[in-house]
């Protein structure tokens, strides 16, 4: 059977203040029409639908019409899950009846492994989940990061699966190793939103969602599709595609990429005003594209924005290059006076960037208090 594995559209993104709305329209209109040639026996979405809990009403729009395109116009079935961005409960909503038109979509863990059976492949849909939901779902004490959550479900998915059939796992997840960019949301702080690909083994294809790059992992079944577009100046220079799979009846699989042309590309792009502003560069440059422009320049400039929007519409950032090296010079700085600062207070700084909450002093001492019993504990080992 054939299905075509795509992710993360995130549709209602916002980026330096830009709705990306109609470069998202463009670009699904021909995941459409490339799904019309295709005829596929499945479309898989692997999360993040929307970019965020409660998208703006444009995405909404935008997402009801491609669904019901591919889904009733095209007759072609569909099976996705909800991501870290996505509200679960309300893409849940409908879920039970949208399988009449062979839409399964999954919004919300819960205790059914069973999974959707399309033309002979099965596919084990898992949502994305805090650890926390999963060890309140499962009754499991041991479960507290993102790998022992998705180990303990593939556990039970594995107790009920046919490996003499042809296995698709479809998750949310960052896998160790992969590579991120700067519009993913971290999924959880230090490694532990971190999952191992060895937890895939039972599955002959892992479809995964998160990561923006088809290429953020190489592994030889576990494979992220990578986003409909580029969605930060970190991602300037990955290639976007959607995964075309086949997959044969033993589980073998070959994998053809398609390619998305946006409206407008995301590039970076660096001189000096005289430089960007030639004529003849202009000419040479894509100037239509949302663009970020790094400044050679190193005195003062009236109105460098200004003066190049004339000639480049979508500047989405500007910075200037001696701005760079005195802010590397400052982090440097930084890194040193940390570097001599004790650990409640490096526990301090780091409580403020996490929370909206102030480090109280009775914080301050349970923290001192517990420091104090962790190095007793490890001078004790």
């Amino acid at each position: 059977m054939k299905f075509i594995h795509t992710a993360d559209w995130h549709l209602g993104k916002l980026v330096h203040g830009v709705y990306m709305t109609e470069e998202q329209r463009e670009v699904l209109h021909q995941f459409a029409k490339v799904v019309e040639e295709e005829k596929p026996d499945a479309v898989v979405i692997a999360g993040d639908l929307y970019d965020r809990s409660i998208p703006p009403t444009s995405a909404v729009e935008l997402l009801n019409e491609m669904l019901f395109k591919i889904n009733i116009e095209l007759e072609t079935p569909i099976v996705a899950i909800s991501g870290n961005h996505d509200s679960s409960e309300r893409l849940s909503f409908g879920s039970s009846w949208f399988q009449h038109s062979k839409f399964y979509l999954k919004g919300k863990v819960d205790d059914q492994f069973s999974p959707v059976r399309v033309n002979g492949v099965n596919f084990y849909c898992v949502p994305y989940a805090e650890p926390g939901v999963i060890r309140q779902l499962l009754g499991d004490d041991s479960v507290h990061s993102h790998q022992e959550a998705m180990k303990a479900l593939i556990g039970k998915i594995e107790k009920e699966m046919d490996h003499r059939e042809v296995n698709v796992f479809v998750g949310h997840a960052f896998v160790l190793g992969g590579k991120t960019s700067e519009s993913e949301r971290t999924l959880s702080v230090g490694g532990s939103g971190c999952v191992g690909a060895e937890l895939f083994a039972p599955f002959h294809y892992t479809a995964l969602g998160h990561l923006h790059s088809p290429d953020a992992i190489n592994h030889e079944t576990v494979r992220y599709s990578g986003s409909l577009l580029k969605y930060s100046f970190s991602e300037a220079k990955q290639r976007k595609s959607i995964s075309v799979v086949t997959i044969e009846e033993g589980g073998a699989f070959s994998i053809e990429e398609k390619t998305l042309m946006p409206k407008r590309d995301m590039r970076e792009i660096e001189g000096t005003l005289e430089e960007l502003l030639d004529p003849s560069r202009i000419q040479k440059e894509q100037a239509e594209d949302y663009l970020k422009i790094t400044l050679h320049d190193r005195g003062a400039i009236i109105d460098p924005m200004g003066k190049l929007r004339q000639a480049y519409p979508n500047i989405l950032h500007l910075e200037r290059q001696i701005d760079i090296l005195d802010q590397r010079k400052k982090e440097g700085y930084e890194m040193k006076r940390e570097g001599k600062k004790s650990d409640i207070d490096l526990f301090a700084d780091f409580y403020s960037q996490m929370t909206t909450d102030s480090f109280t002093a009775e914080k301050r001492k349970i923290m001192e208090r517990v420091i104090q019993e962790a190095r007793l504990e490890a001078d004790q080992k």
